[in-house]
């Protein structure tokens, strides 16, 4: 993977933080400095956390089915895209909304929410990366562009509302869909970036 996909990886990763940021910016009375930085650090530190625990994960299993790294890479970003995409045409989203607490609870739970797709691109990563230190830095550039995509969130929730929510998840599920479909044409010898 190159930098570029793993910052689109990223932007695509962050879209449901960045929505449910927008819902805590639109409940939060006065948005504060602190409160988009606090949102940031616990999204953004989950989706970083997130895809070093899957990538431990999957690396027992990786060299049973590394030969399979394209079809896997694409299964998995192709399911956390489209339900991306389904959520983003759904219209029952009010229930993120409600809740202004920033609370250790509220938000742990969140957090975990948010994140658990950049699990799934952890095991991808367990077959597709080529070291350690390569994983790491693509988690890294993950919780970054999250922390920043979600606090910018919160200040844009607290001026706009919830108008970019679905747009968000819907182009970063498109993006993550995308990205799948890349590694897997990649994979297959068909293109070459």
């Amino acid at each position: 993977m190159s930098i570029y996909d793993i910052l689109l990886l990223a932007l695509g990763l962050s879209a449901d933080a960045f929505a449910v940021a927008l819902c805590k910016g639109t409940a939060l009375k006065k948005v504060k400095l602190k409160h988009c930085l606090i949102v940031g650090l616990w999204f953004g530190g989950f989706q970083g956390l997130m895809p070093v625990i899957g990538y431990f994960a999957g690396s027992t299993f990786s060299q049973y089915v590394s030969k399979f790294a394209p079809y896997i890479a694409f299964v998995l970003l192709g399911l956390i895209g489209g339900n991306m995409i389904k959520e983003a045409l759904s219209k029952d989203d009010d229930d993120e909304c409600a809740d202004c607490t920033l609370g250790f609870k509220t938000m742990l739970m969140m957090a975990i929410a948010t994140s658990i797709d950049a699990l799934s691109v952890g095991v991808t990563f367990s077959v597709t990366l080529d070291s350690i230190a390569h994983m790491f830095m693509a988690s890294g550039v993950i919780a970054v562009v999250t922390f920043i995509i979600s606090a910018i969130g919160v200040k844009i929730g607290s001026v706009s509302g919830t108008w970019a929510k679905d747009k968000a998840e819907l182009i970063g599920g498109t993006v993550l869909i995308l990205l799948g479909l890349k590694i897997l044409l990649e994979g297959l010898g068909v293109i070459n970036f």
